[in-house]
């Protein structure tokens, strides 16, 4: 098992890309924390099938946004699991509207929730990681912060931001032998895209050049990559999962 005898925080994991990852580490070894927000039902059922792997679940209601509430989860792991090795910082929100509509809210709320949040969590977790001289952290950002969407300058925004949050920390963090890196998802097939009109979702698998929209488990893998010994030289990079939507 490539994560055996590790423990790891997966932010936003009962549903989407997290699910998929949080059940990705449990299946190659390691107890995994996650966090969620509103559903314990479904934080419930995550954590029993990550206990049918043999692994240990931690389902840890916690808003992201709050310093403290960050400072308590990665504290929380630890007493529970005894360390932290890895951290998947996957939580994420939309707003997405023309600037013109777009209110201090919305703008906040993706912000806060997506790039303050990652902060958080991974300010938290990286005086352990140092301690340690040990530690990979992987960043969940967006083809959208590479390239741009129209109607998405918040969630854009947000998304270019742990891109550069992610080669700062690298470089930053590599003489203690810490890896740091993102993946940068397309459109994936979760619960997000399924309430997008069934028009819409024609018009964009034609800009598609795969033709198809990727799979929760396909970013899963790459995250699983990037996490592992074979990704052991690989640091400061952002790993794109778009079916090509974004070749020039």
């Amino acid at each position: 098992m490539v994560f055996k005898d590790k423990v790891a925080i997966v932010t936003g994991g009962t549903r989407g890309i997290g699910r998929a990852i949080v059940l990705m580490l449990a299946q190659e070894g390691a107890d995994v924390a996650f966090t969620y927000l509103k559903s314990s039902n479904e934080a419930d059922t995550l954590a029993a099938e990550v206990k049918k792997f043999g692994m240990k679940a931690l389902g840890a209601q916690t808003d992201v946004r709050d310093y403290d509430s960050a400072k308590e989860l990665v504290e929380k792991v630890k007493r529970e699991f005894g360390k932290l090795d890895i951290l998947v910082n996957n939580a994420g929100i939309t707003r997405d509207k023309a600037l013109m509509m777009m209110t201090k809210e919305d703008w906040h709320d993706v912000i806060d929730t997506n790039l303050t949040g990652m902060f958080n969590v991974t300010r938290n977790s990286i005086i352990t990681f140092l301690k340690q001289k040990s530690g990979c952290i992987v960043n969940v950002s967006s083809v959208t912060g590479v390239v741009g969407m129209a109607r998405q300058t918040n969630y854009a925004a947000s998304k270019s931001g742990i891109i550069g949050f992610t080669k700062s920390l690298a470089k930053e963090c590599a003489p203690y032998a810490i890896r740091v890196n993102a993946v940068a998802p397309g459109f994936i097939e979760t619960d997000m895209l399924s309430g997008l009109k069934e028009e819409y979702r024609n018009q964009v698998k034609e800009h598609i050049p795969l033709g198809r929209f990727g799979t929760a488990a396909e970013v899963a893998s790459a995250v699983k990559f990037l996490l592992s010994d074979a990704a052991e030289f690989i640091t400061g990079q952002v790993l794109i999962l778009d079916g090509g939507l974004s070749i020039m």
